[in-house]
């Protein structure tokens, strides 16, 4: 897979996504990622890629032909005659970790960075494909949220992971919240590790996982409930836990 981000910080992108896991997934070939600077494609003689808006107002907003030429080099060196272009905006739909996997099945995404103001809105009609929030609040620029769907994309894809059952064992992933999680030493400041983790009955141990995801969703995210895919026993575990309220 191809994720390409444009941005006036292409510096800030590689800096994170150097790094960790997605760095290795890149240096061996398994992710392509690259962040290409909207400002190389300016045609202004003093490097401009903002100006004024229309209509007045404070601050500067990006400017249509950098973006647009921008994503047509991208485009010229793309497998797809139309990659698949993301603009991270505070008004688009809420990043879900089903939208991640959706997205982690494309051959190859686009990801657009505002900055400052925003960007003109002719751009956006033109070329953009579906605005991502990563929530109700706003940054001062894209490249904070773009890379966020970057690495959660990128650790979608098979190999990127060091376990890639691991995914399949996460918040979100499956609609509930994950289990708690321990490590030695077997005792700190007083509190010790649930027995049934050390007794090395997987039967349990797994039981035991499900119903304290279960539990942290129902106290913290009910809300996720709605659409978790719950057995039975599940919804019995549940109604149990409605009880003691």
């Amino acid at each position: 897979m191809k994720i390409s981000i444009m941005t006036l910080f292409p510096e800030m992108c590689n800096s994170v996504l150097s790094e960790s896991i997605i760095g290795r997934a890149r240096e061996k070939g398994i992710i392509e990622i690259e962040a290409v600077n909207i400002r190389d494609y300016t045609t202004d003689k003093h490097n401009n890629v903002d100006d004024a808006t229309y209509g007045g107002g404070m601050g500067m907003l990006m400017q249509a032909q950098p973006i647009y030429d921008c994503y047509k080099a991208i485009s010229e060196k793309s497998k797809s005659d139309k990659p698949h272009l993301i603009y991270m905006s505070p008004q688009g739909k809420t990043l879900t970790q089903q939208r991640v996997k959706e997205l982690s099945e494309l051959d190859e995404i686009v990801i657009l960075c505002g900055h400052y103001e925003g960007v003109d809105e002719r751009v956006l009609e033109e070329i953009v494909d579906e605005e991502i929030s990563v929530g109700d609040y706003v940054l001062t620029g894209g490249e904070l949220p773009a890379l966020m769907l970057a690495d959660a994309v990128a650790r979608m894809i098979d190999g990127v992971l060091p376990n890639d059952e691991a995914k399949s064992l996460e918040s979100h992933y499956d609609g509930l919240l994950e289990y708690p999680q321990y490590t030695r030493p077997f005792e700190w400041h007083g509190k010790e590790v649930p027995e049934v983790l050390i007794s090395g009955h997987h039967e349990n141990i797994d039981k035991w996982r499900r119903q304290q995801s279960l539990k942290r969703t129902f106290e913290r995210r009910p809300d996720m409930l709605e659409k978790a895919e719950l057995t039975k026993k599940d919804i019995e575990y549940l109604e149990t836990l409605k009880s003691e309220e």
